[in-house]
């Protein structure tokens, strides 16, 4: 979900007062603005992105990072922490979605069809996380964060995305199986123990690999420093995992869905080019019922909108109270390149894929649907194959050194 530039490192002597004031400024009218416009649920649903932003910030919690080192390196603890959070989740999500209400309200999950498009999608989508530097929720707290970088990956993702909704038809005329939930087929134990199996599976291949390659398990590099670790980070693993399944059900309550990203990227490529002349409303993607409605509407008033917004700002926040809001200008021209590339695969292949690293693999997984698995697999066959064209483009591949910690 992000790349090394995006990772924690050892905190300034001060917060920058700035951004700090910008951002608390902006959560605060945002959320004003909105409880008193749109609706109190959207108010909190800003919020909660607010406080994503800030636990993937301070908790440096990585798909993208965690994937690369150990494919690159052996090293599991991101996706020890990954298989964590879904163990977790499925825990939470599963009898919600069994019983259909949560605290009182409807909820669905997020669960969609698995065939050709989720394949070539998520595989594609892999390749863009390692160029791209970040996935769909590492590129909005990278951007809050300061990176200049994922600027130009966000940017492109979001052009991405819209060449995606333009080409939809075809894919979805492709093979592909009926959406399937866990849940519903297997019922509520069945699917619990057998997610929880294969989660401990996954765990334990990366604790073989990681002994294996190393002799041990690789303690992590990032250490508190000083200052408050809860307020300036960074956070441990484990409690951004936490921290992420908490809210991500916060959304299932709130929005009566669990929490998503790239659909507002493609909105937002959508309205763009309409403003320019595109006729995007008479595009299949955006004739459909709930598309159309989304595309003539306020973006004010779309869930995943003013969640991707509440997330930059809150990871600007982070960044601003650890002292590490410094953007750098300067870009060199391979990095730049594998930035639009790797956001046009990312938009692109999060459309075809029903979903990204959140809508697909984290939040279909905790739905119990079949293609959030098919997401898993295929990503991260990308993702393989993205780190091996890293150096083609100056990004560096993280190995442990000899002797390091």
């Amino acid at each position: 979900m992000s790349n090394t530039a995006s990772l924690p490192l050892p905190r300034r002597a001060d917060i920058n007062p700035a951004p700090l004031g910008i951002s608390i400024l902006l959560i605060l009218l945002g959320t004003w603005y909105l409880a008193q416009n749109v609706g109190a649920k959207l108010a909190a649903l800003y919020v909660v992105g607010a406080l994503l932003g800030l636990s993937l910030y301070h908790a440096a919690f990585g798909f993208t990072s965690a994937w690369r080192v150990f494919i690159a390196d052996g090293r599991g603890a991101g996706l020890r922490a990954q298989m964590l959070m879904l163990a977790v989740g499925v825990a939470l999500f599963f009898p919600a979605l069994s019983n259909g209400t949560l605290f009182g309200n409807p909820v669905t999950g997020l669960v969609s069809p698995a065939g050709t498009s989720v394949v070539v999608g998520a595989f594609i989508f892999g390749i863009g996380m390692q160029l791209g530097g970040g996935c769909a929720s590492g590129t909005l707290y990278t951007v809050g964060g300061g990176s200049t970088r994922m600027i130009v990956t966000l940017i492109a993702f979001i052009v991405g995305s819209l060449i995606g909704t333009a080409h939809m038809p075809f894919w979805s005329s492709l093979p592909q199986l009926k959406p399937v939930s866990m849940v519903t087929s297997l019922g509520l134990v069945p699917a619990l123990a057998l997610n929880w199996v294969v989660f401990a599976l996954i765990a334990a291949v990366t604790v073989v690999v990681e002994k294996r390659r190393h002799g041990r398990l690789v303690a992590s590099q990032l250490r508190p420093v000083a200052g408050s670790r809860w307020l300036n980070g960074p956070w441990p693993l484990v409690a951004g995992a936490l921290a992420l399944v908490l809210l991500n059900f916060a959304t299932l309550a709130l929005a009566g869905r669990p929490w998503g990203v790239t659909s507002a990227f493609a909105l937002w490529g959508a309205k763009a080019a309409a403003a320019v002349g595109i006729d995007t409303a008479s595009w299949a993607f955006w004739s459909t019922k709930a598309n159309a409605a989304a595309l003539a509407a306020p973006v004010t008033h779309d869930v995943t909108s003013v969640m991707d917004v509440g997330i930059v700002l809150g990871a600007m926040l982070a960044a601003a109270l650890a002292g590490r809001y410094a953007p750098v200008w300067r870009l060199p021209l391979r990095s730049f390149i594998a930035a639009v590339a790797g956001g046009l695969m990312l938009g692109y292949g999060a459309r075809l894929a029903y979903g990204c690293n959140i809508g697909a693999y984290f939040s279909g997984i905790v739905s119990g649907s079949l293609h959030g698995w098919l997401w898993l697999v295929a990503a991260f066959a990308g993702n393989v194959f993205g780190t091996r064209l890293r150096p083609l483009f100056g990004l560096e591949v993280e190995r442990l050194k000899l002797g390091g910690c």
